[in-house]
């Protein structure tokens, strides 16, 4: 398919030269010249060939078209200066705003709902993903069947599935559409019953589950690969991961926890993908530790630190699991920059500074998380039969031996979590 927009099919190509559209409300906290470059970088993360970005002031949104037709005519003819078969506004539209705006410019025109969608169905890697973001573009695409396109205005007499005498094209996409969202629901309610299962498992081990939470291109997956060895996908470019993936890793005073990379969040996150990606993000309700990685080098770094913590409130993560931010990307900073931070963070208590990249800062960050998880640990003395061989190893590897007493007579000193101990006790090992 050559780069362009294809009318009949309303789709567009990668290599279509699209113009990212700010419409601007009095959002301060926001940088105008950021969110513009963060909204490229998601046009860019499909393919696309940003022509021009444009900020326009909103006073009062215009119920048909947003903005205002002055401004629609304006960009008119930016897009026809800049042969932009594609406009992309970082705002919500409504149908019908939609549908007026691509009359007045005479072009395609998406949101910024629009656009995540497109970034997630082209991204899914798996199975499990890829139902998740088809039910959620299903969702979005519901309300917007009302377009220009005529064909989907037609009436037909069809028979058996296809719909009744009268029924025109739009009412049967829509019942088609109904069902298979109710199948792609069934199917992921299904996978959710899994999660839990394993989930449930790992909690009998039980292995505590820390999970990396963070605005898109903070660098999770960075600090992932760098925590364990691996090598998932991790570019600059947002949106890299969406598919959840779990490692083992040992800790201080832990044989092992459960590290999780999970998909970036962003500001105005589609509520269609939140509820998608409900069985994904389940995997962070249930952790017992969050580690918030933040882009400290961005102009939005505290309003990215918002939205995602806002997104934590959304999916059901209660306030008082116990969280650590890791202000990541030292390495973009300059020195005097560099220098007041690493202060704050060290003032703070609550922060450890790192640069994933380089690994500068991930020693402490190790011990830290081991420090965090193993706080409320007790010291136990526990005497073992000489012969229980098993029983030694297992403390080893659950617990911190602090000191072996008596090997001869099997006498220890041993810090365990209270829950470990327990089992430990009841030899449920």
């Amino acid at each position: 398919m050559s780069a362009g927009f294809d009318r009949d099919r309303g789709e567009f190509a990668r290599g279509a030269r699209a113009l990212i559209v700010l419409p601007e409300r009095g959002d301060a906290h926001r940088d105008t010249e950021a969110r513009l470059a963060e909204t490229a970088g998601l046009a860019a993360a499909i393919g696309l060939i940003v022509a021009d970005k444009v900020s326009l002031r909103v006073r009062q949104p215009r119920p048909q078209t947003l903005i205002g037709s002055g401004q629609a005519a304006e960009l008119a003819v930016r897009c026809r200066q800049e042969d932009a078969q594609l406009v992309v506004f970082d705002a919500s539209l409504t149908p019908v705003q939609q549908r007026n705006l691509e009359t007045a410019l005479e072009a395609k025109v998406i949101d910024r709902t629009g656009l995540i969608l497109e970034i997630f169905g082209e991204r899914a890697a798996t199975a499990e993903g890829r139902l998740q973001v088809e039910l959620a573009h299903l969702d979005y695409q519901a309300g917007r069947l009302v377009r220009s396109w005529t064909h989907l205005e037609r009436q037909r007499g069809g028979f058996g599935f296809l719909g009744g005498p009268g029924e025109t094209q739009i009412e049967a996409d829509r019942r088609l559409i109904r069902d298979r969202m109710a199948r792609l629901r069934r199917e992921l309610n299904q996978v959710s019953r899994t999660r839990g299962l394993h989930r449930e498992r790992r909690q009998r081990a039980p292995w505590p589950i820390i999970a990396l939470v963070g605005y898109t291109n903070a660098g999770k997956s960075t600090l992932f690969n760098r925590l364990t060895g691996a090598d998932v996908m991790a570019e600059d470019l947002l949106f890299a991961t969406l598919d959840p993936t779990l490692r083992q890793i040992s800790l201080p005073g832990l044989d092992k926890a459960i590290l999780s990379d999970t998909v970036g969040f962003v500001s105005d996150l589609p509520t269609q993908l939140v509820a998608a990606f409900k069985a994904t993000l389940e995997e962070v309700v249930a952790a017992d530790l969050l580690i918030h990685v933040r882009d400290i080098a961005h102009p939005d770094t505290e309003a990215q630190r918002a939205d995602v913590e806002a997104v934590l409130g959304d999916i059901g993560v209660a306030p008082d699991t116990p969280r650590l931010e890791v202000w990541n990307k030292l390495d973009l900073l300059d020195a005097d920059r560099r220098e007041a931070l690493l202060g704050d963070a060290a003032r703070r208590g609550d922060v450890v500074a790192i640069s994933a990249l380089d690994g500068e800062g991930i020693d402490p960050l190790i011990q830290r998380l081991g420090s965090d998880l193993t706080t409320g640990h007790r010291r136990y003395s526990i005497d073992l039969d000489p012969a229980d061989g098993a029983g030694a190893a297992w403390l080893h590897a659950h617990g911190e031996v602090l000191e072996e007493t008596d090997v001869q007579n099997g006498a220890y000193e041993v810090r365990l979590s209270p829950a470990d101990y327990d089992r430990f006790t009841r030899r449920d090992v």
